[in-house]
């Protein structure tokens, strides 16, 4: 089991600090949440079923690949990720930039998390189109994957099209790991398809111990051995038990926040190495 930590259950002015102490103890891996913008009347999530829950639209919310790339300075070992990133939302050369120059500034130690996204009004105000959001973001990594791989690239899809171009350097990485969050069956299908893993977001052990079984489905399906796929949980604050549970579900990574106020986040974090026993 691999543990990662939640930045975003954090108040920023201590990222830095969450940071260093998370690499000093040997923890696997720091995540970012990332919105573009929040609509200023902002309801529950208007996807049914689907328990968001109401987020502040005045929060602080910064640029992940700026903050990581910050975070990756200050830290030597520990992997940086995004939990998770709106990739339609942008075009793809803009990402393949953003997420090659990280790349590189960390020495190979990012993972792309992407999402499709659960916000309408996110999409509305940058004039996209919600309902296409699975195939523009198929699209985009697929144009993604092509430049951080190939010397010249041309694409004429349904959503880009461009002359023959060049991208150069290459990640550090190759591939370099995307993680699809989500719980939908076309998430899954997804993570399976073009993915190295999936993230959970709204679990319990007994709905992950589920969906890793779907995950398998879709591995038969398309010819994909299920161990090479992570399978990772947001679990803020698990006992052992608990982590024993989610082992038993079958997830190999858990984003934890071992605290319940941001002051106490340094010391929860070095709490949290008794109780999970070992972080490697």
């Amino acid at each position: 089991m691999k543990f990662g930590v939640d930045l975003g259950r954090c108040n920023p002015s201590l990222w830095l600090d969450v940071a260093r102490q998370a690499d000093a103890l040997g923890y696997e891996s720091l995540w970012l949440p990332e919105h573009l913008v929040f609509p200023a009347l902002l309801a529950e999530s208007p996807a049914p079923g689907q328990a968001h829950g109401r987020v502040d639209p005045t929060v602080p919310t910064y640029d992940p690949f700026v903050m990581l790339a910050a975070l990756a300075a200050a830290t030597s070992r520990i992997r940086l990720g995004t939990n998770v990133y709106n990739i339609g939302l942008r075009h793809p050369f803009v990402t393949a930039r953003a997420v090659c120059t990280l790349d590189h500034v960390s020495h190979g130690r990012f993972t792309l998390g992407i999402g499709a996204g659960w916000l309408e009004a996110e999409w509305r105000a940058v004039g996209l189109d919600f309902a296409t959001r699975g195939a523009r973001i198929d699209e985009i990594i697929e144009i993604c994957r092509a430049v951080w791989s190939e010397p010249v690239v041309g694409h004429d899809g349904a959503f880009f099209r461009f002359e023959p171009v060049c991208f150069e350097p290459k990640p550090v990485q190759s591939p370099l790991p995307i993680h699809v969050g989500g719980d939908s069956r076309v998430a899954m299908r997804r993570a399976v398809t073009r993915g190295e893993g999936w993230i959970g977001m709204l679990q319990t052990p007994e709905s992950f111990a589920r969906a890793v079984q779907a995950i398998g489905v879709l591995c038969e399906t398309h010819d994909r051995d299920p161990a090479s796929i992570e399978r990772t949980a947001l679990v803020p604050r698990p006992a052992a038990a608990d982590i024993d549970e989610w082992h038993r579900a079958g997830a190999t990574r858990l984003i934890v926040a071992p605290w319940a106020r941001s002051r106490d986040a340094l010391d929860g974090l070095a709490r949290f190495v008794d109780v999970a026993g070992s972080l490697t």
